[in-house]
């Protein structure tokens, strides 16, 4: 049995998502369900395995730093060399 879904959006929004499906070949309705199916598989916290893959990944690479003092004074002079 199909029940209906009401959501509220601004004209913009709506009119975006239109055109979104139109260029996917797809209706607004069916766009919309897709799009919710995919969200409710990517929800936070549910692939551990992956998070932890992207931790382990990101632990192998070395980058240059500097004390945290030091690099603040850079940012702060970066703002005042600009264009």
């Amino acid at each position: 049995m199909s029940i209906r879904l009401q959501v509220l959006l601004d004209e913009e929004e709506l009119q975006a998502m239109r055109e979104y499906a139109l260029e996917q070949g797809m209706t607004l309705s069916e766009w919309v369900r897709q799009t919710l199916r995919k969200a409710m598989h990517l929800r936070p916290g549910d692939d551990v395995d992956g998070k932890l893959d992207c931790v382990r990944s990101a632990i192998r690479h070395e980058f240059p730093t500097a004390d945290i003092d030091q690099m603040l004074s850079e940012i702060e002079e970066g703002y005042g060399s600009g264009p």
